[in-house]
């Protein structure tokens, strides 16, 4: 094929690059100025910026009773958690073998029996949070959680799982009202 050829053939592609990095660039806007009375218009809104300040503060909250909830679990603090999820709590997680498990004495059983007798140290990480802001009431979080703990010899071990939380607010206080967890199960050996 003749070079003259390939170019024009590539100038519809190059075209449409061009234009999609000047539409990108500009933000849609084709950069001329209109006249209106003296009066500038801003390309951002004051609101827009509010909104995403509030918007922002609402995840970073998401993000702190999370860690709070995933602290009372590491402690077994059975108290705290039940102030943190609805009573009738549903969730799917390896304990339950795949079967959706709902109200709170399922997840009671490993506070008794694993959580609460641990005294070994344990330090959970929150890696890359996705937040779903659900109007004022209500929001998703979907995370990695990152455990790492003593095994019986002492020697230490990460165990990794991937979890989601739908959380609600009611009189203005944060509960989980579902979560889903996959990988491995939180009955650790410790």
């Amino acid at each position: 094929m003749p070079l003259t050829m390939l170019f024009w053939a590539f100038v519809p592609f190059l075209i449409a690059i061009s234009l999609f990095f000047f539409v990108s660039h500009t933000g849609g806007k084709s950069g001329v100025s209109k006249k209106t009375d003296g009066v500038k218009e801003s390309s951002e809104s004051t609101n827009t910026t509010i909104e995403d300040e509030d918007t922002r503060a609402r995840k970073q909250e998401i993000i702190k009773v999370t860690e709070q909830l995933i602290e009372a679990i590491s402690n077994g603090d059975f108290e705290n958690y039940t102030k943190m999820c609805d009573p009738s709590v549903s969730a799917f997680e390896p304990e339950a073998l795949g079967n959706l498990v709902e109200g709170l004495d399922f997840h009671r059983f490993y506070f008794d029996n694993l959580w609460s007798k641990n005294s070994k140290p344990v330090h959970t990480t929150i890696l890359n949070p996705h937040i779903h802001l659900i109007g004022e009431e209500a929001a998703c979080i979907a995370y990695i959680r990152i455990t790492q703990y003593l095994d019986t010899n002492g020697m230490p071990c990460t165990a990794q799982s991937e979890e989601t939380r739908i959380w609600h607010r009611k009189d203005g206080k944060w509960q989980i009202v579902h979560f889903h967890r996959s990988g491995s199960p939180s009955a650790i050996t410790k």
